[in-house]
């Protein structure tokens, strides 16, 4: 599957939280499958130990709480490992690029607690006992959804559809497998509603988190408040639009500011010219409220803009 038929400049761009995942992942998958296999401690193996001490267990059959964090890089198969982190790497890198790495880092451990938490809930409901769960495949639903909640209208292809279709229907259709495997299916040895867990633990946060978000981002040192981790938003796909930001970088301090101007610039959306003066006050909203705070026509004149450049 592809999330994208002719994306943005910021896709180009590898960030260091996903190069963290994707190796982190892939060398505790080498360590349990190549150099534990055969090694005993006490006469026991230590592949089993570590799943024992690292794999989320049902509450009664040995629970710890911090398997809700370890059990997020952990997996049981090659084909596991391969499909989490081809979807991580295609969904997840516009992400970071476009919320920076501290956010998009709380954001895919949460949503993999979330799930975890929901996969607890929901075990002793179910009718067939649930041995260890293993993989990052809640935090990869997380980030699916807030792909699909950011670019709603992306063209995504899916296997076994072979057209495009927009990333809010891939997200509803990929939730709903889910759901019906979930109540229907449940001794596939598939997690699903840890999956749906993950989207719901990533709705919330897309929905209440922005606090938390930015009380992060303080912990890092003081940020000047119109310059804060937010305002990097341009990074991603819209980057070189023209700001005032970058008008002020290059004028003399004794110079007076420019006024702004009311013409039209090179841009137009629907047969619509796009001002200047329309492209800074939706830089503004992003800065004083994060990207969520746009008007879905706010959103289509950015992207539309972004695609002139």
């Amino acid at each position: 599957m592809s999330p994208n038929l002719g994306q943005g400049r910021g896709y180009a761009v590898f960030p260091p939280f996903i190069k963290f995942l994707l190796a982190a992942n892939v060398a505790i998958f080498l360590v349990q499958s190549v150099f534990l296999m055969g090694l005993t401690y006490s006469g026991r193996p230590v592949e089993e130990t570590v799943m024992t001490l690292f794999a989320l267990w049902p509450v009664e059959s040995g629970f710890m709480p911090w398997q809700l964090l370890t059990y997020q890089f952990m997996h049981g198969s090659f084909g596991h490992l391969f499909f989490n982190m081809l979807a991580l790497w295609m969904f997840g890198m516009e992400l970071e690029n476009l919320w920076g790495t501290k956010k998009f880092a709380t954001y895919y451990l949460l949503s993999g607690i979330a799930a975890g938490a929901v996969h607890i809930a929901i075990s002793p409901l179910l009718k067939e006992t649930l041995g260890p769960t293993v993989g990052a495949s809640g935090s990869i639903m997380g980030v699916l959804l807030a792909f699909g909640l950011t670019f709603p209208t992306r063209p995504v292809m899916m296997f076994p559809i072979f057209f495009p279709i927009p990333a809010r229907i891939f997200v509803m259709i990929y939730a709903g497998i889910d759901l019906l495997s979930g109540l229907f299916n449940t001794s596939d040895g598939v997690a699903h509603f840890a999956h749906l867990g993950g989207a719901l633990g990533g709705y919330l946060l897309l929905k209440f988190g922005e606090p938390l978000f930015r009380m992060i981002d303080r912990k890092g040192g003081p940020i000047p408040s119109r310059l804060r981790d937010e305002d990097n938003i341009i990074e991603a796909d819209f980057r070189d639009l023209p700001s005032r930001y970058e008008r002020r970088e290059v004028m003399t301090p004794t110079a007076p500011p420019p006024p702004r101007t009311s013409t039209p610039t090179r841009f137009v959306v629907d047969g619509a010219p796009i001002t200047q003066e329309m492209i800074d006050e939706i830089l503004d909203k992003i800065s004083q409220a994060g990207y969520h705070s746009l008007t879905e026509a706010e959103k289509r004149v950015l992207f539309e803009v972004s695609r002139q450049l």
